[in-house]
């Protein structure tokens, strides 16, 4: 599937709702729940019902629905009319101080008073009413509040909507949404599950929208694995994430299903029942032109391949350009779920670049044996040895390296969970140098190791220079210590 954000998404806190936001007429995301409840009816002539007891009247006044009133059971705060019209229950205001009420108007519209209440003016509409805190609201337009920093996940929803915003923790289980109500937008913190767990469960209860807080510093991004949801998903840093009050959501995305291509290319000599395979995927996120990210790996897999012609390795080298990886590993994911069982015990091994020249750069090996204890566990049998295989060049270089946890974030993912072995470099993503990092390998603590990632400024000069130089030396050692020897 393809995806893609046609506008920035935008997050705001606003001071007053309706006290039914599922009557909201800004509730209306990519898939409504036609004819199933209030906000989601039209009236005969296609305009849009805001609720289950209200209908548009002439000049798009809102009024009375035939044998409904609008407002609460007689007592409230609102009553009919005599002529059909909105007006005030009798001993009852609207707003915070008894000068502000709310006065008919004979043709049935409310517009300022100079004195700052809601009175009649001739020819008028609905005009603003000044809230406790002294912003302006009305009960179906409010003036909006403080807008957060906001970023679109991955097959988010398109739409704009609102709700009171509902806190569930980490949404990771059913009964965090136990005291949800509907209409609302669910909050919830990024961690212990996966996005699509956490929205799945939100949309089950209710929910109209998303917000994910990130657990750490920074934007959050990604999203879901797929168009699973038709809500607006958006993420926040974790500085904003205490969310308070009404919430308005706007997404503008596309999802639809596109075709995307791996580019296959194996040496003509070598036996090819132990194939080493090499790769990288060739694809960039839609907000920057990806040359780190990935276009450092995909160039030192080129450049190798290229180089190999001038040899005859023992073993076949396959090299691959995978597509659709930020889509979700697409590219890898379809490669080995087709493989035979026969193809895939005739794989020796697969080696993954995927960010090996980030400024901020480590030196990392994925840990294929699991001896930091850090995250998932051990690769498949063989990938302790790739692990030590790369130890060894950096060795020799006289080079620092640490180990990097096999997270499944990138195309080795698909051939671990096969049982193929699998190793590679990396050097680093979102995640912050620590200051050990910098005392090991120089760099700046406290800052991403590549402080472009995913973003408009992954260009070459995002490039750490000497970083690509090492790390295509490591694979093309590691190529050659596999495909040259009969081990």
């Amino acid at each position: 599937m393809y995806f893609k954000e046609l506008a920035p998404a935008q997050l705001k806190l606003t001071v007053k709702y309706p006290a039914n936001p599922l009557s909201s007429p800004f509730n209306r995301h990519s898939v409504a729940r036609k004819g199933t409840g209030p906000g989601t009816a039209s009236d005969p002539n296609g305009r849009f019902d805001p609720g289950t007891n209200t209908t548009q009247g002439p000049g798009g006044s809102l009024g009375p629905r035939p044998g409904g009133s609008l407002g609460p059971h007689p007592g409230g705060n609102f009553g009919p009319h005599p002529g059909g019209r909105l007006g005030a229950h009798p001993g009852e205001n609207l707003g915070p101080h008894p000068e502000r009420s709310l006065g008919p108007h004979p043709a049935g519209n409310f517009g300022p008073h100079p004195g700052g209440r809601l009175s009649p003016r001739a020819g008028g509409s609905l005009g603003t009413s000044p809230s406790p805190n002294g912003s302006p609201a009305t009960s179906t337009d409010p003036e909006p509040g403080s807008a957060i920093k906001v970023t679109t996940l991955r097959f988010s929803g398109s739409g704009r909507v609102r709700g009171p915003v509902r806190d569930a923790g980490t949404g990771c289980r059913v009964r965090d949404f136990a005291a949800f109500k509907e209409g609302g937008v669910a909050k919830v913190v990024r961690g212990i599950c996966t996005i699509d767990l956490k929205v799945r469960h939100a949309v089950a209860a209710g929910a109209v929208g998303v917000v994910i807080v990130n657990d750490r510093e920074g934007d959050l991004r990604g999203g879901l694995s797929g168009p699973r949801a038709h809500v607006p998903v958006v993420g926040v840093r974790k500085q904003d994430g205490d969310l308070r009050g009404y919430a308005e959501i706007v997404t503008s995305t596309l999802s639809e299903r596109r075709v995307t291509r791996n580019l296959i290319v194996q040496t003509p000599q070598g036996r090819t029942d132990e194939v080493i395979m090499v790769g990288a995927h060739l694809d960039s996120v839609q907000e920057g032109p990806g040359i780190n990210d990935n276009g450092s790996g995909s160039a030192a897999v080129l450049e190798l391949a290229l180089r190999m012609r001038q040899f005859r390795p023992d073993r076949a080298v396959r090299f691959v350009w995978w597509g659709a990886e930020e889509l979700g590993l697409l590219g890898s994911k379809h490669y080995v779920g087709n493989l035979s069982q026969q193809e895939r015990e005739n794989i020796g091994l697969y080696l993954n670049l995927d960010m090996i020249a980030s400024p901020n750069s480590i030196y990392g090996i994925f840990d294929g044996d699991d001896s930091d204890r850090v995250g998932e566990g051990p690769g498949p049998r063989g990938s302790d040895e790739i692990e030590r295989t790369f130890q060894a060049f950096y060795d020799s270089r006289g080079l620092p390296h640490t180990g990097v946890d096999f997270t499944g974030r990138s195309d080795y993912g698909p051939f671990i969970e096969a049982g193929i072995p699998a190793g590679g470099v990396f050097t680093g993503a979102d995640a912050q140098k620590t200051a050990e990092q910098a005392a090991q390998f120089g760099g700046i603590p406290g800052k991403p190791l590549d402080p472009c990632y995913h973003l408009a400024c992954d260009t070459i000069k995002n490039i750490h220079l000497v970083a690509l130089d090492v790390n295509a030396d490591a694979i093309a050692h590691a190529v050659a210590a596999y495909a040259f020897q009969d081990r």
